[in-house]
């Protein structure tokens, strides 16, 4: 999707003098290390902090296992921690998706102890962490909707500056509210009391800075509001800047109420692991157990080049650039949990879209595209996929 925008991006930011700023009262440079959501402790944390930043983060891991399990019952056991890292990608989350209902199919695809999303992958992850039993609502959110269900076209109002974004995402905030219930948000509370963790990206814009929320830590919150501040950050996470608006997250600093802009996590990074800057080690020493770490990320998206001869004029050449930012910031950020893998003796397993996927896409959210792209993940997953053990360029494509 953002192929098709970025030429018109530069046309809204031409006649941008045009526009009238939304009233809006956010955080001060000075305070946006205290901001908080109210009333919500240890919900969301910055995703590029020093070590030192997350030793909260450290102490309710460990807190959370030991009430779960008992104060010593894991010393000195083995066990499996499997996670599932998912991207960004659109309409691309199609791939994802199928692979993950085949996997299931197979026989062979684990209870993932950590997932996290970013973008469509943040749409896919709270059904991706509940299990197969939600494989029925993946499989139909990706075959079935259609751009139209997706957004709703508003680009004149954007052009002569009297909308921020190229499309309103009430659609999307609607179809996003259709698979996040209040069952959803109560299963998750229940799983996150037995140690597993639901992690969503999205992009702080004026902090310039990624944001990761703990969306376990918020469905138990018991927060009144917990299941539209999730729906919220969901749609923040997938709300591209020009695209659709920014989400306004309403905040708390020196006792003052302001207001953060977020964007799609993507603008940040495409996927992640957890923050380098966490060091499970610490949990592992705490805790006197030996686990076995295996981490599957799923790229939605191809990382091999893609030829395409691009016209000598203003939008082209600005949609094939941002285009080519995109995956090769993809392609940067599979390299960083790589190390972090190594660094932490994480099996590391990738997956992403084959080169030799040629189905055209003829629109944001090609109904046709989707359905080849999932039931080629869906084939994949159900043969049993073969994971590549290297990112892009030191193993094979």
């Amino acid at each position: 999707m953002y192929r098709v925008i970025a030429g018109l991006l530069l046309a809204v930011g031409i006649g941008g003098c045009a526009s009238q700023n939304l009233l809006r009262d956010p955080v001060p440079e000075s305070l946006v290390n205290q901001a908080s959501v109210d009333n919500l402790e240890h919900v969301r944390f910055w995703g590029d902090a020093l070590p030192a930043g997350y030793k909260f983060l450290t102490s309710e891991r460990i807190k959370q296992l030991r009430e779960y399990y008992g104060a010593t019952a894991l010393e000195g056991s083995k066990i499996s921690i499997e996670s599932l890292s998912l991207s960004g990608g659109g309409s691309d989350g199609a791939y994802g998706a199928g692979l993950l209902v085949g996997w299931t199919e197979s026989g062979t695809r684990p209870q993932f102890e950590v997932v996290t999303g970013i973008s469509t992958g943040a749409m896919i992850a709270p059904m991706a962490f509940l299990g197969p039993a939600y494989d029925p609502q993946l499989k139909e959110a990706y075959t079935t909707i259609s751009t139209k269900q997706v957004a709703k076209a508003q680009v004149l109002p954007a052009l002569f500056g009297a909308a921020d974004s190229l499309a309103d995402s009430k659609p999307l905030a609607n179809l996003i509210a259709r698979y996040t219930t209040q069952e959803m948000l109560n299963k998750i509370a229940v799983e996150y009391r037995k140690g597993r963790v639901l992690l969503i990206g999205t992009t702080n814009l004026d902090a310039q800075r990624p944001v990761i929320w703990d969306i376990g830590a918020l469905a138990n919150s018991g927060r009144p509001d917990a299941l539209t501040l999730m729906r919220r950050i969901i749609l923040a996470s997938a709300s591209i800047p020009g695209a659709f608006p920014p989400i306004e997250i309403r905040v708390t600093a020196d006792g003052k109420p302001y207001d953060e802009m977020h964007v799609d996590g993507g603008v940040t990074r495409q996927v992640f692991l957890y923050p380098p800057g966490y060091e499970p080690m610490r949990v592992d020493q705490a805790l006197g157990w030996k686990p076995i770490r295996r981490a599957y990320i799923i790229r939605n998206s191809k990382i091999a080049p893609e030829f395409k001869i691009t016209e000598t004029k203003l939008l082209p050449i600005a949609s094939r650039s941002i285009s080519t930012l995109i995956k090769t910031q993809g392609i940067g950020d599979l390299y960083q949990i790589y190390l972090t893998s190594k660094r932490d003796n994480v099996d590391y397993n990738l997956a992403y879209i084959p080169a030799d996927f040629n189905v055209p896409n003829k629109s944001a959210f090609d109904k046709v595209y989707m359905n080849a792209l999932f039931n080629l993940g869906y084939q994949q997953g159900r043969a049993g996929f073969h994971w590549q053990k290297l990112p892009p360029g030191l193993g094979a494509q």
